[in-house]
């Protein structure tokens, strides 16, 4: 993957050295290339005072640029620069920019142009003589790629040639095209691959690909490429020449993947002490996938042909799989009770899986494509995503209303399966918490909800008391998010006590996008019961005002219909008023509930529609949380700036059906493997909160429960052999066994000590 270059990327890779272009007018175009990426305004003023047929400097003042025309290759400047690359003791530090830190050798096109019979002969005799200063002496040829490490020592310096420029023949000037004809062009880039080949010279090639059969490459001159093409061309030398030392001590997002070393400090003790303890070789995977060259990264092109074919699908593998929702089996006094149909009630299970599933595939398809430049897909997905807080704030509403199960377990259990795994892979993949930005953010509405519902919970059957508490809750929330200050406190306490990092402008920027909807899920979740108990209640004649609702529910449910029918399109409408996505965030916390809620009400219209759903959506929404976070490192790459590739493209990345082979065959990968992901989370998650073998409560609404016979002797038999291993345990060790087993409190305490511990390391 190919990093785009700034001056604060240049900067901190080359401060106090020089970047060298010597050769022709095709290599002067590198130098304005760099001098624009440091300062694109100085370096336009320069341009238009510049003579052409002289060197130039450009001064940035930690990096100076240097260009010397010598376009046969054969001047005492260059000779001089690569002598003083070769040896450090003649490293001229007190030049403008120190010793050169890049250097860029090329040309060619002269000798096309001036000499008729010896062309090649001289290009030769002029490349030979440089030849032996323009292999790779110092070192190993690693040291390419990983820049030496160690307090007080220098990075290596790199010399790169770059090919003859390849005109577009057809428009050139009649004299450039009678002495620049491809037989001579291309006879010098020959001897020049074999030069590469046999004496170690480092070529970019890619300068030659970037414009391989593109006329919109080049300017009007047909000789000279186009700004844009230049600029492409100067990132490729300082990927090379950068990638590895910038990834090491900036960390994530590790997109600068080509020419890079992945290892970091400390990084295969982590690995190995949470593999140790975890058993985790998912993990081992997805870190090989994303921190070894195992896997070849990609760019993201979005193409819209792509982006629609790719929901096209979705949507038909959906319709495809359309069932009717079954009740599930549970065991009766003396049999399983098998499943059948039965009538679904107001956003039953199988719905809010499946709604949960095909909101996730969306948003897995906007971030393959990078489509978040796109503002109607952008401003589509942030609905996705509150999508997914309205139903936090209505299952655990809902939850804490009917069972008023306010228990360590409960949340323990709901925290640690939401966050197990974004709590593991910062210390594998060295990035942090925030970075895997759901699984907090949910955990942190999960609290607010938790705290809200559990504050004087005896009154929460009083609809007016439960509003008011609401607003109560909303007000404060706001406050603690938006008042600055408060939240730079926490993280500051949470950096000098735990050693965490995190950004509080991103998390801010996170909480605020969405800062009422999980509200508007638990006022939506009470109407709701409220309402079921006045459908439920016997008209009497003292319950007027339920007499009144129970007479007129259809004309209730008409008006919601029509009103929500009436609300989608008028909420694309006003979308369209916005011309960029910082202002519609401004306007999404008020404006996203309008068509979640229309959504809901026309999605439980009917029995039909609550009845019936897509099973592939459902089983994807069953381990999106695993699909959103290992998207991440296993279908993405480059921490979500690129893509994972197989290779199957070959040279031509975007070879359409490579990449598309690559699609098939990592989605299949990454699809199984958030499935085992998430079987094994609730597993832990199990074994974390009950040791003892007693079913995790994994859901939201409703509590595990076994469905089959040989399940409820499984229960038994593992009650017993937890008996018989502290049998055969030593006094001390059924000590300690109890000890961890007894006490849900230790283990969580174990739990934050060990991460506190690893945090230091």
């Amino acid at each position: 993957m190919m990093h785009e270059y700034t001056r604060k990327d240049i900067q901190a890779c080359l401060k106090d050295q020089r970047i060298v272009y010597i050769g022709d007018s095709t290599v002067r175009q590198l130098f304005w290339a760099t001098a624009k990426k440091l300062n694109a305004t100085a370096a336009d003023e320069d341009t238009r005072e510049a003579a052409k047929h002289e060197d130039l400097t450009f001064d940035d003042g930690n990096v100076a640029v240097n260009f010397i025309w010598d376009p046969f290759l054969n001047s005492s400047s260059l000779r001089r620069e690569l002598l003083s690359y070769l040896d450090d003791d003649l490293q001229d530090d007190t030049a403008i920019g120190g010793g050169a830190g890049l250097i860029t050798v090329g040309g060619g096109l002269w000798y096309a142009r001036h000499f008729e019979s010896d062309w090649l002969d001289q290009y030769k005799d002029s490349f030979d003589y440089l030849a032996p200063l323009l292999s790779i002496r110092r070192g190993s040829p690693s040291e390419l790629y990983v820049p030496p490490s160690g307090e007080g020592r220098k990075p290596g310096h790199h010399v790169y040639v770059t090919p003859v420029q390849v005109p577009l023949y057809d428009v050139l000037s009649p004299s450039r095209a009678a002495a620049m004809t491809p037989v001579k062009i291309n006879l010098m880039n020959e001897y020049l691959y074999n030069a590469s080949i046999s004496k170690g010279v480092k070529v970019a090639w890619s300068h030659s690909l970037m414009t391989w059969e593109s006329q919109y490459a080049y300017e009007e001159s047909g000789l000279h490429v186009i700004e844009s093409v230049s600029s492409r061309r100067v990132d490729v030398l300082l990927n090379m020449r950068c990638n590895a030392k910038l990834t090491l001590s900036h960390g994530y997002p590790y997109d600068k993947t080509c020419c890079s070393a992945y290892e970091t400090k400390n990084a295969f003790r982590k690995r190995l002490l949470l593999v140790c303890l975890f058993g985790a070789l998912i993990i081992v995977g997805i870190w090989t996938q994303n921190r070894t060259q195992l896997l070849s990264k990609s760019q993201k092109h979005f193409s819209p042909y792509e982006f629609l074919v790719m929901c096209f699908s979705m949507l038909v593998l959906g319709i495809l799989s359309i069932r009717r929702s079954v009740a599930k089996m549970v065991p009766g006094r003396h049999a399983l009770v098998k499943e059948q149909a039965v009538d679904q009630p107001f956003l039953p299970r199988d719905q809010t899986d499946e709604w949960k599933g095909w909101m996730q595939f969306a948003i897995l398809i906007y971030h393959y494509t990078g489509a978040s430049n796109v503002l109607w897909v952008y401003q589509l997905i942030r609905i996705l995503v509150a999508s997914y807080l309205f139903l936090t704030g209505f299952g655990h509403t809902v939850f804490f209303y009917q069972k008023q199960d306010y228990s360590l377990k409960r949340s323990a259990s709901v925290l640690i399966r939401l966050n197990l795994l974004s709590c593991l892979l910062p210390y594998v993949m060295e990035t942090d918490y925030l970075f895997y930005y759901f699984a907090p953010l949910v955990s942190f509405w999960y609290l607010v909800i938790y705290l809200t519902m559990r504050i004087y919970q005896s009154r929460n059957t009083s609809t007016d008391f439960f509003v008011g508490k609401t607003i109560v809750s909303a007000v404060m929330v706001t406050l603690l998010i938006r008042i600055p200050g408060l939240f730079e406190k926490i993280f500051l306490l949470l950096q000098h006590t735990c050693h965490i990092s995190w950004n509080v402008k991103e998390w801010r920027f996170r909480l605020q996008l969405d800062g009422y909807i999980v509200y508007i899920g638990m006022l939506a979740a009470i109407f709701y019961m409220r309402a079921s108990d006045v459908l439920h209640t016997p008209r009497l004649p003292s319950h007027n005002h339920i007499s009144l609702i129970q007479h007129h529910w259809s004309n209730i449910r008409i008006l919601a219909v029509s009103l929500s029918l009436a609300i989608l399109p008028g909420f694309w409408a006003i979308t369209r008023v916005f011309t960029d996505k910082f202002k519609y965030n401004g306007w999404v916390p008020y404006i996203s509930p309008l068509p979640i809620i229309a959504f809901v009400i026309l999605r439980n219209s009917n029995r039909y529609l609550r009845n019936f759903y897509s099973s592939i959506f459902a089983w994807l929404g069953r381990c999106s949380l695993e699909t959103f976070t290992l998207q991440f490192h296993i279908w993405l790459a480059a921490d979500t700036k690129g893509l994972l590739s197989l290779g199957a493209s070959g040279r031509k990345e975007m070879h359409v059906g490579g990449r598309h082979w690559d699609l098939a065959v990592l989605t299949i990968i990454f699809l199984w493997l958030s499935w085992l992901t998430a079987d094994a989370t609730t597993t832990i998650t199990s074994w974390i909160i009950d040791p003892k073998g007693q079913h995790y409560i994994g859901s939201a609404e409703t509590a595990a429960l076994p469905t089959k016979r040989h399940e409820l002797e499984c229960v038994s038999d593992k009650a017993e052999h937890q008996a018989i291993r502290a049998d055969i345990l030593p006094d001390f060790g059924k000590r300690m066994y109890r000890w961890w087993v007894g006490r849900l409190e230790i283990r969580l305490c174990s739990i934050l000590l060990v991460m506190w511990i690893l945090n230091f390391t």
